[in-house]
């Protein structure tokens, strides 16, 4: 009998638990992340303009990349060049990229990606307008290493883009960002054949600073990255610039408080040789080696074939001989063979094919993964660098570059898409700005196996540029993280 009371004490017990329980459960806040806030507003209209403005990033770089393949047969003739000479100033373009973009990577983690972007913007335009007044071919070398020097930020916009993204998206709308690229490339193409024969190489590179200087003015419409401000502790920035873009999309943010870890390490060096990234840093920095050899070898390879003849085919009517001292005095004759009309057109078709593949690349990088569309295209240009000694006609040379460009596009839209996506926000930036400053090695090391080895032998040039392309293909598919699918990690 004494047994029965108990019974009702214990109910009540329970029912007090567990409305105690429902009472704190009811209290707590909720929360979210950027990654959450990203994913919820979804993709809007802030993200077309986000498109429009950073990848315009693309053209303006491409506009100066570009240029030196258009105007190197002109300086050639002008100061009476060597070669090597001529590779040099490609070599210090990417040489000064290769210094800046690690210093860029390191700043641009710290103090903010849209910072530096501008900076390297107005650096850029700076330089490349002084290039234009350049008194001789020192001056020009060196100003177009500080040229170098600016273009290697540029790729702080592909980082925003990513990280203002959501993940289903980023699959589909980085690789169109090639579109930019090819605009640029046809763009100071078109300018060359027209304003080099009437008015100079000078003029073309200050037309070419327009875009530029344009651009400069658009970035103000571009807030600097959530992801970044909420790693700095600057949550109230972030959570202001969330709520424009929702505001912009006409969505709704996610219900709660933004929380985010402050991260006190950012843009450390030694967290890209960590055990968890070491294995995926060294494959990514030899991919982008590979993959930059190899696209400005297509490009600088293009130009020599059709500026000096090399394979079999119709002789340019482009050559003329420039002479040095007067008539009574020894003359040293300058072989100068500048590009005629077709030859532009040639370069033009050629470029066009940047964006041949870009359909089919979306689709492996969406459905294949990042890995394995990787291998399949650097394997693919491999065996395109060997056909391309095949002695065929004009015709059959312009669709062999024609594929080969795109084959170089489609691996570059990947890799970048890829080291983006496998680094955390703490190292987002320097991942990049490393692989950009060690890919510039192999745009060093390009122009004199483009420029001066395929003048002795095109066969030893064209199989050095495949075996790397088969060794960037195998380290590819054997990389350890596949990103397709998964979401951008803040903390490493």
């Amino acid at each position: 009998m004494a047994t029965k009371p108990t019974e009702p004490v214990t109910i009540l017990s329970l029912r007090k638990l567990s409305l105690g329980t429902t009472e704190t459960q009811i209290k707590e806040p909720k929360m979210f992340t950027v990654e959450d806030a990203v994913e919820t507003i979804g993709f809007g209209r802030f993200h077309i303009a986000l498109f429009l403005i950073m990848g315009s990033t693309g053209v303006v770089e491409a506009m100066e990349i570009m240029l030196i393949a258009v105007v190197s047969p002109v300086i050639r003739c002008e100061w009476q060049l060597e070669n090597w000479q001529v590779a040099l100033v490609t070599t210090m373009v990417f040489f000064g990229y290769m210094v800046f973009s690690i210093l860029f990577g390191l700043l641009a983690d710290r103090y903010g990606r849209w910072k530096i972007l501008l900076i390297s913007f107005l650096w850029g335009a700076y330089f490349s307008l002084l290039t234009s007044f350049a008194p001789s071919y020192i001056w020009f070398v060196f100003l177009r290493t500080m040229v170098g020097c600016g273009v290697s930020g540029h790729s702080q916009g592909l980082i925003i883009k990513t990280e203002f993204l959501p993940t289903k998206y980023r699959g589909y709308m980085l690789p169109l960002s090639q579109v930019f690229w090819l605009a640029g490339s046809l763009l100071i193409i078109g300018l060359a054949s027209v304003i080099i024969p009437t008015i100079g190489w000078r003029w073309l590179i200050r037309v070419a600073s327009i875009p530029g200087i344009i651009l400069i003015m658009a970035f103000k419409f571009i807030p600097e990255s959530a992801r970044f401000n909420v790693s700095t502790g600057n949550t109230p920035a972030a959570l202001a610039t969330l709520e424009r873009i929702a505001k912009m999309n006409r969505a709704v943010m996610p219900e709660g408080k933004l929380v985010e870890p402050v991260l006190e390490k950012r843009g450390r060096f030694a967290d890209l040789l960590d055990a968890k990234y070491l294995r995926t840093t060294l494959q990514i920095w030899v991919i982008w080696l590979g993959i930059s050899f190899a696209y400005y070898g297509v490009i600088l390879a293009s130009a020599e074939l059709l500026e000096r003849d090399l394979v079999c085919g119709s002789k340019s009517d482009s050559e003329v001989v420039v002479t040095q001292g007067n008539s009574e005095e020894g003359q040293s004759p300058c072989h100068c063979h500048l590009f005629a009309p077709s030859d532009y057109q040639t370069m033009i078709i050629s470029t066009v094919g940047e964006i041949a593949l870009n359909p089919l690349n979306i689709l492996g990088i969406n459905f294949l993964g990042r890995r394995l569309s990787l291998s399949i295209t650097m394997g693919c240009t491999a065996l395109f660098f060997l056909l391309l000694n095949i002695c065929t006609s004009s015709a059959g040379l312009i669709g062999f570059l024609f594929v080969l460009r795109a084959l170089v596009a489609a691996n570059f839209n990947t890799i970048y898409i890829y080291t983006a996506e496998v680094y955390p926000t703490t190292m987002r930036a320097l991942g990049m700005g490393t692989s950009g400053s060690l890919c510039r090695i192999g745009a060093m090391v390009a122009p004199f196996i483009s420029q001066v080895l395929m003048s002795a032998s095109i066969l030893g040039a064209l199989c050095l540029f495949s075996s790397v392309c088969v060794i960037c293909a195998i380290s590819a598919f054997t990389l350890p993280i596949e990103t397709k699918g998964r979401a951008l990690q803040q903390i490493k």
